[in-house]
């Protein structure tokens, strides 16, 4: 049985919360009871079931760290904050060699691949924790490999609907831009269209109310040139559950990359995550 410290940052927000009170209901993982937060967070703590959850500014999170460490010793932080806090996040914890799982999409992730490759702490990142759909992503990036141009002179649709909260384009929708781009399609990421209306997501997508708040439906079509023939992929994802279980399984898995006696690289991603999951 796992005892691994968690730090989870990015309370009050709804998806850390969601993390924070599932660690709290795992018994491989101990809570550690404080997050750091926006500057712009009002709250100074946040309530997580029983536990009360101290709230760290940016001004004041090295003291913090620090603190925690003399109490609770080495830990994992969990980073599902703001795009806009990303990059200084990142390097915030190759500082002060906190090896992390950054959940957060958006930032500058080639940035961020670089600060991580050069820092000397592992990281797991990845634009979704969701473990089936990163290896639906697999597939499609196999796809491009082996057949590239395969749908030259198709045109290609993508939308994305998410909780209305979301502020950047979903990483997986621009991730996947890519993989059609190899495949022959002529796509920017600029053309995603962003879903973010309540209204629109319950009177035309369907999504069930209760998941409004909380969750990622994603189309992508492909057409012929003459409409003959159309293919479509589609992911739906309600709730938050799903991005809970590949997220711990991110963080058991830089856990055994630090106990390597050889050495762990620095950066990997959930694909790296699932290849190793026995």
């Amino acid at each position: 049985m796992e005892n691994i410290f968690v730090m989870i940052n990015g309370l009050p927000g709804n998806v850390a919360a969601t993390m924070a009170r599932a660690a709290l209901a795992d018994p491989r993982f101990q809570l550690i009871p404080a997050s750091l937060t926006g500057p712009d967070i009002c709250e100074t703590s946040f309530q997580v079931d029983k536990i009360s959850v101290t709230l760290i500014k940016p001004d004041e999170r090295e003291t913090a760290v620090s603190k925690i460490r003399q109490a609770f010793g080495d830990f994992i932080a969990i980073d599902y904050t703001h795009p806009s806090a990303v990059n200084a996040n990142a390097r915030f914890y190759i500082q002060q060699h906190i090896p992390f799982v950054m959940g957060t999409t958006g930032g500058d992730r080639t940035a961020l691949e670089a600060d991580v490759s050069k820092g000397e702490i592992p990281a797991v990142i990845a634009p979704n924790m969701a473990k089936q759909i990163v290896g639906f992503q697999a597939m499609m990036a196999f796809a491009a490999d082996q057949f590239p141009g395969l749908f030259t002179g198709y045109s290609l649709e993508i939308k994305e609907s998410h909780q209305q909260g979301k502020a950047d384009t979903s990483g997986t929708a621009k991730a996947m831009v890519g993989y059609f781009n190899r495949l022959g399609l002529d796509f920017k990421p600029e053309q995603i269209q962003q879903i973010r209306d309540p209204k629109v997501q319950k009177t035309q997508w369907h999504i069930p109310e209760r998941y409004l708040s909380g969750h990622g439906w994603h189309t992508y079509t492909l057409t012929a040139p003459d409409g003959s023939v159309l293919f479509e992929f589609k992911h739906n994802i309600n709730g938050r559950q799903i991005y809970v279980e590949g997220t711990f399984d991110a963080v058991l898995f830089l856990k055994k990359q630090i106990s390597d006696p050889l050495g762990p690289k620095r950066l990997y991603t959930m694909m790296d995550v699932l290849n190793q999951q026995e």
